[in-house]
């Protein structure tokens, strides 16, 4: 599967971003799917994951309540509304698909096994 990662942009703190990732290629449905951000000088860290129905989400605990992911398996798209954008969430976004049956592990980066190529996401403060 190929992961078209896209909506980011410069925004002033407390507002908002919706990022897309669109995926082409078959079964996008049997992807548990998540994102990931990467800040400069820093490792790349775990944000927002859902299962492949859709039934369950992840989320670190710096953006839970401000941060919202879900999918639409009909139109191969997974979103991440972020809402509340502060400073710190300035960083290099990505998404990514995970084949695995059981979706274990949706935190770790080592569990994904296709990714995006990244969007920028800026909040000013």
């Amino acid at each position: 599967v190929q992961l078209q990662a896209s909506g980011g942009g410069l925004v002033q703190a407390g507002g908002c971003l919706r990022l897309s990732c669109a995926a082409s290629g078959r079964s996008f449905s049997n992807y548990h799917m998540g994102w990931f951000r990467q800040a400069p000088g820093k490792e790349r860290e775990f944000v927002a994951a859902i299962s492949w129905s859709g039934t369950r989400t992840y989320y670190t605990d710096s953006v839970k309540g401000r941060f919202t992911i879900s999918r639409d398996n009909a139109k191969n798209t997974v979103t991440l509304q972020m809402n509340s954008l502060k400073p710190e969430d300035t960083a290099v976004y990505y998404c990514a698909a995970d084949n695995d049956y059981y979706g274990l592990g949706l935190s770790l980066s080592s569990q994904y096994d296709y990714w995006g190529q990244g969007t920028q996401v800026t909040v000013s403060s």
